[in-house]
């Protein structure tokens, strides 16, 4: 690690520039970039899950290509805390840009291992940092301070720069009374009385008013909740949240419960935060899906992933009868300790109504169930945060459009000017130098990256959109053969996929069929025709020709086949070789 050298450092001449990849105008795929001359950190290497209008896509990545341009300026990769939306991208990044460590504590730090240890040809150095420790490079200091978030470990950061202290809060929330560590206020207030240059502060839940509710509070109610349930208690949440996994295990242990751990994160995580010491429970405590049989079910806790209404997740699998070991009984009480991110709502109720149906009792958050709480700062915490610290410059990260500018107003009213404030797109650059601060009208590239697999290319929109057609109108693949006058040897082959069924449309897909046998008699493809032409024209004519007898709009697909063959039979009918797969 580079030493800085800040004794009787001469006046700074070059630009601070500060941008994001992502996290701007979104919730998720969080990257931040501090630049001064040869050096750049980043912050935070995040994923964002797709909207159902991404059809077949598992995640969204930044764009890397400035980092890849410039790699050899890149000192570290400095994680806040352990979600995915800030260390699900790490894999991708380091398959494109050396990075020479990856600063992180505690629980993320293990987590960051966990997930690497599924791409074994990656290599990575991780540091793990102290709390009150201070990272010296040539132009920068980076040093940390605990935040309270719904993750163990969260850290917001504390950047020196030449021309004064960059912070970032990280995802926050003002808890004095947390159930894990508290975050650290005094080392906050410092920092305020200090200076702060720029902050970058956490949007998430700036529309709301309320204060968020303590994670104390939340446990005390958990509690209760165990005490009052006879039958068995099936949880779920999310897998990440450490100190409610450890607030259930708790519970369980207290009333004398087995807990069965299901889903491969939740696993992964309850497992991490055993070994560290964040959830505190014996092997004894745990069972397995084999030996769930051999308890009553008032001695039996299922903590599940599933909280989102993932399909494939394990509460998902139970709810639809689909699980092997796990089914879902009379008197089954299933818990939601989780708030719906937003665009899983549809998923969340219908797995809520078939464990409805399945004749369990189903709790969900609400103002008579406190059974979660936000990981996120309200309106009023955000406040309190900017009065803390008393930047000269604000730029509110991690939101929508609308969680940015509403983030923005707290900050005019605390006293910052709207001059100073920047609600920037991703890849718009912030330039700060011994002038003020400013925008550059030239941006880095930042679009969004589409990831199907491992693919690192990124899926081309034009891909998706066609996805998106076909999930809209369905696909016709007509085969033809024709003989070498350039006319149909043998009656087309039609394959439907989510168009008609074949059986109840017998009479459109003859009339196809006698359309294509006709067309290529009467339109011959000689051998010196451009083929591709031909082929356009024909799938134009024959949509026209669909669209006048069924009113529908199918995506077509033309194969055509040559052979020597001159005879065949050409007669359609019910014989035809038709195929419908829906």
């Amino acid at each position: 690690m580079e030493i800085r050298k800040d004794v009787n450092q001469p006046r700074p001449t070059g630009d601070l520039k500060v941008f994001a990849l992502g996290g701007l105008y979104e919730v998720g795929k969080n990257m931040y970039i501090l630049e001064y001359k040869e050096e750049i950190l980043i912050i935070d290497s995040g994923i964002l899950f797709p909207e159902d209008d991404l059809y077949g896509i598992d995640y969204i990545i930044p764009d890397y290509s400035y980092l890849i341009q410039n790699q050899h300026k890149i000192r570290g990769l400095f994680i806040t805390h352990g979600h995915e939306d800030h260390i699900g991208g790490i894999p991708y990044l380091l398959k494109q840009v050396k990075i020479p460590r990856i600063f992180a504590n505690g629980f993320t730090a293990s987590l960051i291992r966990k997930k690497l240890e599924d791409y074994p040809n990656l290599k990575a150095q991780i540091y793990e940092f102290h709390e009150l420790e201070r990272l010296k490079f040539t132009n920068f200091i980076v040093s940390f301070f605990r935040v309270s978030h719904s993750i163990p470990d969260a850290f917001g950061m504390c950047i020196t720069t030449p021309y004064g202290d960059v912070v970032t809060t990280g995802d926050f929330k003002i808890d004095l009374t947390p159930t894990g560590k508290d975050a650290d206020y005094q080392k906050i207030c410092s920092m305020g009385q200090k200076g702060v240059l720029l902050l970058l502060s956490d949007s998430t839940n700036a529309k709301v008013k309320e204060i968020s509710t303590s994670e104390k509070f939340v446990a005390d109610n958990i509690k209760d909740l165990f005490r009052e349930i006879k039958g068995r208690i099936i949880v779920a949440t999310f897998a990440s949240n450490v100190s409610r996994l450890n607030q259930l295990i708790e519970s369980s242990i207290e009333n004398n419960r087995k807990i069965l751990v299901t889903g491969r994160s939740m696993e992964s995580v309850v497992q991490i935060g055993r070994d560290i010491g964040y959830i505190k429970a014996k092997e004894e405590n745990f069972i397995d899906e084999k030996t769930l049989g051999d308890y009553p079910n008032n001695e039996i806790t299922i903590l599940s992933t599933g909280s989102q209404g993932e399909p494939l997740a394990a509460l998902s699998r139970i709810a639809q009868g689909q699980h092997k070991l796990i089914k879902i009984e009379k008197g089954d009480t299933v818990i939601f300790s989780s708030s719906a991110i937003p665009g899983n709502a549809p998923e969340i109720d219908n797995v809520i109504n078939l464990l409805s149906k399945q004749g369990a009792e189903v709790i969900v958050q609400s103002s008579f169930n406190d059974v979660h709480a936000s990981g996120h700062a309200s309106s009023f915490e955000e406040k309190l945060i900017i009065k803390l610290l008393r930047p000269k410059y604000f730029m509110p990260v991690h939101g929508e459009y609308y969680m940015l500018k509403t983030h923005a107003k707290s900050a005019i009213d605390c006293g910052i000017g709207p001059k100073n404030i920047f609600i920037l797109e991703n890849g718009t650059v912030l330039v700060i130098n011994e002038n003020g601060a400013k925008v550059l009208s030239q941006k880095v590239p930042a679009k969004a990256i589409l990831i199907d697999g491992m693919d690192i290319g990124g899926i081309n929109t034009a891909v998706i959109n066609e996805r998106k057609v076909l999930s809209q109108t369905g696909m016709l693949t007509i085969i033809v053969s024709l003989n070498n006058n350039g006319k149909t040897l043998v009656r087309p082959t039609i394959i439907s996929k989510g168009f008609l069924f074949a059986k109840d449309n017998e009479d459109v897909f003859t009339n196809i069929e006698i359309f294509t046998i006709e067309y290529f008699n009467n339109y011959p493809i000689s051998i010196n025709d451009n083929l591709e032409e031909a082929k356009e024209k024909f799938k134009a004519d024959i949509g026209l020709y669909i669209r006048d007898i069924c009113k529908q709009n199918p995506s077509i697909f033309v194969i055509i086949n040559r052979t020597d063959i001159e005879k065949a039979d050409l007669v359609p009918g019910k014989a035809s070789p038709t195929i419908d797969e829906i």
